[in-house]
């Protein structure tokens, strides 16, 4: 069992950055691939980054360059820094873990079974 619980959204104005945060409280060791998604009003929920459990990570193309997935085992959380953002990128992002192995298909929702509730994340121009 996981619960996740993220941290870190707010407003910021085009070209600026965010961390979001993804504090992990699992009562076994059960997590192998973490995610980050997000969705938008009237939009499909995306896969934006993930990480397996070796700190492989894995991007959207459309962030890649600009959005950094970090793990700190130490601390059970996970961090997304988002750098140079874009009003297009106002979302609810949501943590996702699974069991399963991140390869080959890391950022597809349906592969994830635990979620966290969201962070709003809205970005000005």
């Amino acid at each position: 069992q996981v619960q996740l619980v993220e941290s870190g959204g707010g407003s910021v104005q085009a070209g600026g950055s965010l961390r979001l945060s993804c504090a992990v409280f699992e009562l076994t060791y059960s997590r192998v691939c973490m995610g980050w998604f997000r969705q938008a009003p009237g939009k499909k929920r995306e896969g934006v980054a993930a990480i397996s459990r070796g700190d492989i990570t894995y991007y959207a193309d459309s962030v890649k360059g600009r959005f950094t997935f970090a793990q700190d085992n130490a601390k059970n959380t996970l961090y997304l820094q988002m750098d140079s953002l874009k009003p297009e990128e106002t979302a609810m992002y949501y943590c996702a873990a699974t069991g399963g192995a991140c390869y080959p298909t890391p950022l597809f929702d349906s592969k994830y079974n635990y979620w966290g509730q969201g962070t709003q994340v809205t970005v000005s121009s």
